[in-house]
């Protein structure tokens, strides 16, 4: 078995290689054909070290960035090469392919960078950090109560943008000696102002009840999917009703460890596909797009596991009910919305209709909403959070001409380094 597994590994480790260099080639060509990017021009860096496989965390930026860059003109550092070529293709920002340590000092001496952005906590954002007078902030990609809201990397960069109050008590409860009034700045959800996509359906009476379920997870702490435990069974009675309008929308990797989940997610797909064919008005949805946006806008309930969905829901200030996992081992943080969120049971699985008509018109339902929205991202207002992230950069780049007026005009900026032979995704 070693043997065999060393086998995989090295023919993994290969594929990787030839994907990577074909990689490195379609980008330099793309950017050959393309004009060299203006001295001096660009004052906002998103730096994004990671390849194609997370292309998710950039994604949902694009268009509070491109609303900066009105202002600011924005780049994306892009270290990786299949990272590279999926922003290229994708076209929302300017690029600067940048795979060596010599890439990017070249490219940074030759700009105005004042303020760098991170969407993650990538290794190789250290390599970024070395460059002074200019601020590195972290603005992540999401918000949520995972563990890796509150790592200690936080403390590596000049100033971290925030969700809201929420997140400002997990840096409190977890950090030591950090200064969050001063190295935290709250934006809320600037992407929950600019949802892609557009409606696959026309919009009607009927109620619109997105199920965007999780994967089944690979460990008993995990155990956040709902598919097989409620989801046939939620699916069945909403496509029976004839008054809703199912979005179901499953995790990619729903099946890859227990077939069950793989079973029950195909025969969810064959009912919406029988129920589509035996009334086309119903025009339910089995969503496997990549973009994310236009489903949390559109749903009058949402019905999500424990996940990263729960947050982009709750950005959305629209209801939603969450599957109590079946597992009891599966670990449920009790200090955030969780803890008074709306659960949905897998013996309630069958009753959903009526739980869609609680929290859509329970007065207690929708204020424990509001108070959890607000708490969690402030003001949800259309504009508001794009608004407060948009002032913060101002504030940056104000502060920047502060200290910069400070400093000896004819000191060092860059000083000189070794590049690093770092050209892998």
């Amino acid at each position: 078995m070693g043997l065999v597994s060393d086998v995989k590994k090295a023919v993994a480790l290969v594929r990787k290689a030839v994907r990577n260099r074909s990689a490195v080639i379609d980008v330099r060509r793309t950017l050959a054909a393309r004009p060299p990017h203006p001295s001096f021009h660009y004052r906002v860096a998103v730096y994004f070290a990671d390849g194609a496989v997370n292309m998710y965390q950039m994604r949902q930026w694009y268009k509070p960035l491109a609303g900066l860059a009105k202002t600011w003109p924005v780049v994306v550092l892009s270290r990786a090469a299949t990272g590279a070529e999926s922003l290229l293709a994708d076209g929302a920002l300017p690029v600067a392919f940048v795979p060596t340590v010599r890439d990017l000092e070249r490219f940074i001496a030759d700009q105005d960078i004042r303020v760098v952005l991170y969407v993650n906590q990538n290794t190789r954002n250290f390599q970024m950090f070395r460059y002074g007078r200019r601020w590195h902030v972290f603005i992540n990609h999401g918000e949520s109560d995972k563990m890796y809201m509150t790592t200690n990397q936080y403390k590596a960069y000049d100033y971290a943008m925030i969700a809201g109050d929420a997140a400002r008590e997990r840096l409190e409860r977890v950090l030591w000696d950090y200064d969050i009034e001063r190295r935290t700045i709250e934006i809320g959800r600037p992407q929950a102002d600019h949802y892609s996509g557009t409606l696959p359906y026309t919009p009607d009476e009927r109620t619109v009840v997105l199920y965007a379920p999780t994967w089944e997870g690979d460990r008993p702490s995990a155990h956040y999917g709902s598919i097989a435990t409620h989801g046939e069974a939620l699916v069945s009675a909403l496509l029976a009703s004839g008054k809703h309008r199912v979005i179901y929308r499953p995790h990619p990797r729903s099946g890859v460890v227990n077939p069950e989940y793989g079973a029950a997610n195909k025969r969810i797909i064959a009912a919406i596909a029988a129920a589509n064919a035996a009334d086309a008005s119903a025009s339910h949805v089995f969503d496997d797009g990549p973009d994310l946006g236009w489903q949390l806008a559109a749903a009058d309930v949402a019905i999500v596991d424990i996940s990263a969905m729960v947050y982009d829901r709750l950005a959305a200030d629209k209801p939603l009910l969450i599957t109590r996992p079946v597992d009891p081992a599966a670990a449920i943080d009790t200090h955030g919305y969780l803890s008074a969120c709306e659960w949905l049971d897998a013996a309630s699985a069958p009753a959903i209709v009526a739980e869609t008509e609680r929290v859509l018109a329970d007065p207690d339902a929708v204020a424990r909403l509001e108070q959890w929205v607000r708490h969690y991202f402030g003001d949800t207002a259309p504009g508001a959070a794009t608004a407060r992230f948009e002032a913060a950069i101002q504030r940056l780049m104000d502060d920047w001409e502060q200290w910069y007026a400070r400093s000896v005009a004819d000191e060092d900026d860059e000083p000189d380094d070794e590049a690093e032979l770092d050209d892998e995704a």
